[in-house]
């Protein structure tokens, strides 16, 4: 006789209710601590030491990466990934509330490794700690590093703003592919008021790619994004610059379209080189790709979490984009979305968020969730028929996103 879904809640909100103390612990420490991508000392430490505690065997520094970790329990069957991110942005710590995925994703590993012991049912699940996923491409790093070989699906969440509907979350999201370039546009120096005649201004380079990039706009796809920084310039006004550096973030619906899309940026850097006569050097990381949505997966974990009454949709189209896109071709995943109560008004990537990342409320729907993510994990490792369907459903909609 099968082991319930109530029998199998159970399970993971007693050992939830056991660490919960020492999580929300965890969860102030990096929220306390925000560190920039491959730069998650604290972070990493933190973490580890506490699933250390718990008596887990813990690999630190895996997969050649410094800040990454991984922990797998369990026993035969087939391996299910849950990704933790822990990295924050320059100048606003935790405003993408990462500090909540991490909590989220311990959530789940420690109360899936529960119910496993529990029931005795064959199957391992791996915590994976994957660094700098903001501009880095750690999870793209750890595909190429061998990581998720072995995985049959993937899982992990990330925390909202408050939802139009009041919704608690959306079962996954539809992010959108993205390109990470950085163009370094080199001049002469000279005299900006005796001799201008002598310099090459890369100050203007960077104005004429800023410029080609804007009237490129009114060409583009409507779910298409371009936006940029200038990581370095002039610092004084009497000197032709001879030096600028500009990071572009170029996001479009699929891999296919976003080549599409990055070229013609590239033609924008091309053409404004030569027209100030500067040299251009560039150099473009590993691209994020769109997020594959298998539904049984969707379906699942809507069932586990409305079973705990909470309100939550199928799949959230967003214009943001994420290195799990690039698991979730590699695996059947989910890339769930959880509400800020907190957040009120505001987003990821702003500083009320960042605020609301640190409140109790965001630590209990960072958990909640867990519990589903958990829930969803165990169904996927004990039942035959929903991972075949789900590699079903994920192999139909990686060839229905190619006619996008």
């Amino acid at each position: 006789m099968g082991v319930s879904d109530q029998e199998i809640a159970g399970y993971i909100d007693a050992r939830l209710d056991e660490i919960n103390e020492k999580l929300r612990e965890v969860n102030r420490t990096l929220h306390s601590n925000p560190e920039l991508g491959f730069e998650e000392h604290i972070a990493h430490d933190t973490i580890c030491d506490f699933l250390d505690g718990l008596g887990y065997k813990v690999t630190r520094h895996a997969y050649g990466l410094e800040t990454c970790f991984e922990v797998i329990y369990g026993t035969g069957g087939r391996l299910i990934n849950i990704n933790a991110e822990y990295d924050a942005l320059p100048g606003g710590g935790h405003m993408c509330g990462h500090n909540l995925i991490s909590t989220c994703s311990i959530a789940a590993f420690v109360s899936l490794a529960a119910v496993l012991e529990k029931t005795k049912a064959p199957g391992r699940v791996q915590l994976l700690g994957t660094p700098a996923e903001e501009d880095g491409g750690g999870k793209a790093l750890l595909i190429r590093a061998g990581a998720y070989e072995n995985v049959c699906a993937s899982v992990m969440a990330h925390p909202f703003g408050i939802d139009k509907a009041g919704r608690y979350g959306y079962a996954n999201s539809r992010v959108v592919a993205a390109q990470h370039i950085t163009f370094e546009y080199q001049g002469r120096p000279a005299h900006a008021g005796a001799f201008p005649w002598d310099g090459i201004n890369a100050l203007d380079a960077f104005v004429a790619l800023y410029n080609n990039v804007s009237l490129l706009r009114q060409q583009i796809k409507p779910d298409e994004r371009m936006h940029c920084c200038l990581l370095e310039g002039p610092k004084v006004a009497n000197l032709i610059p001879e030096h600028t550096k500009i990071n572009f973030t170029v996001r479009s619906a699929t891999l296919d379209s976003l080549k599409a899309l990055v070229e013609r940026v590239d033609n924008c850097a091309q053409a404004a080189a030569l027209a100030t006569g500067c040299t251009l050097n560039e150099k473009k990381n590993i691209p994020y790709a769109d997020l594959i949505c298998p539904q049984v997966m969707n379906d699942r974990f809507m069932k586990h979490m409305r079973d705990r009454s909470f309100d939550v949709g199928d799949t959230l189209p967003m214009q943001a984009s994420t290195d799990q896109g690039n698991v979730s071709h590699v695996v059947p995943s989910l890339h769930s979305i959880f509400s800020l109560e907190e957040a009120g008004d505001s987003n990821p990537h702003q500083q009320p968020f960042a605020k609301a990342a640190a409140g109790d409320k965001a630590h209990l729907s960072a958990v909640n969730t867990g519990k589903g993510l958990a829930q969803t994990a165990y169904d996927l490792l004990v039942d035959d028929s929903l991972l075949e369907q789900a590699r079903s459903d994920w192999k139909k909609d990686i060839e229905e996103r190619k006619n996008i």
